[in-house]
């Protein structure tokens, strides 16, 4: 037996192919269940929970009823608004997700064994080595499945594949480490410097993340750091300026600075968990604001600044902007010319 074929299995919700979001050239993205922070913005709900959670499709349902007659818990209503869930008596088994005949509950994340992730990786090798891709390790935070993170990514190593770790920092040093120190990338999120926003936003501490961000840096390992433009919270100039003056003095192994427009496309996933979208009703930032806030952060001398993401177009025809920086030339690249 090998290695990775006894190692533990994980929690994940999603493994996603020939993604281009998720650090260089053309990758797979593994998204781990559990996190630390909880940003009122975050386009990956369900991965915030380590637990597995039951999620309802309101447009597949056609009221069979199967799922009530089977729930071992009488955790399932039929009401005229729709189904309703317990979510305190629930205990996401898979028998409604298998009773019902169109598809309309599905529990959301499965164990995965290292084993099966890396040969389903694999299979993508050429795309990888074509590009410059790889894997990148993302959720959630990977990181609070340090274990399964660990032998996932000695595996992926000895398939000589390259690994980019994508982390909030918002865990101790002693869990990170190890995991950073098999990363060939660290994608790092920076979404404020402000102390008392940063609790209030995240119910984490700043200091822990920007400790562990120039933790990384002393390792020597390369780094995109990625800021998350949401408005009403990240989006006012001196925020991305005060970023970008952390990232010249303290982090000299940035490759690249990412500004991440706001995604409000992600309403759907809080209904199907039973919750609530705070900003469902928040447009998308301008292009002109994306542009402007780019700007201010090459200012204050972050040259390999970028922007990336949905927003609202400044001309008739145009539906979404992305740029990309190439690292290596440091020049700002569009979609048809990458």
């Amino acid at each position: 037996m090998s290695s990775h074929e006894s190692s533990p299995a994980g929690r994940i919700f999603n493994v996603q192919r020939h993604s281009t979001e998720d650090g260089p050239g053309i990758r797979t993205t593994v998204f781990l269940k559990g996190c630390p922070m909880r940003c009122p913005w975050c386009h990956n709900p369900e991965g915030m929970d380590s637990r597995f959670e039951l999620a309802w499709y309101k447009p597949r349902c056609i009221g069979a009823k199967a799922c009530i007659e089977v729930c071992p818990r009488g955790a399932l209503t039929l009401t005229p608004e729709g189904l309703e869930i317990d979510r305190t008596a629930c205990n996401v088994c898979p028998l409604c997700e298998r009773a019902c005949p169109a598809g309309a509950l599905e529990v959301t994340g499965r164990l995965a064994t290292v084993a099966e992730l890396v040969e389903r990786i694999v299979r993508d090798r050429v795309f990888y080595e074509t590009s410059g891709g790889g894997v990148t390790l993302s959720g959630g935070e990977p990181a609070m499945q340090p274990e399964f993170v660990i032998a996932l990514m000695r595996s992926l190593r000895s398939e000589a594949i390259h690994v980019a770790l994508d982390t909030c920092g918002g865990v101790a040093w002693a869990r990170l480490k190890p995991i950073v120190e098999l990363a060939d990338l660290v994608l790092y999120d920076l979404k404020t410097l402000n102390d008392v926003q940063h609790r209030e936003y995240t119910g984490s501490s700043l200091s822990q993340v920007l400790d562990n961000a120039c933790a990384v840096a002393r390792l020597g390992k390369p780094m995109w750091i990625r800021t998350p433009i949401i408005p009403g919270y990240t989006d006012d100039e001196e925020n991305v300026r005060t970023i970008a003056r952390f990232i010249t003095e303290a982090l000299p192994t940035t490759e690249r600075y990412e500004l991440l427009a706001f995604n409000n496309t992600c309403g759907g996933k809080y209904l199907r968990l039973g919750r609530s979208f705070a900003l469902a009703d928040e447009p998308l930032v301008s292009e002109q604001r994306m542009e402007a806030l780019t700007a201010a952060a090459r200012d204050e001398g972050v040259d390999c600044v970028c922007w990336s993401g949905m927003a609202a177009p400044q001309g008739r025809g145009a539906s979404r902007h992305q740029v990309r920086q190439n690292a290596n030339s440091g020049s700002v690249a569009t979609p048809g010319s990458l």
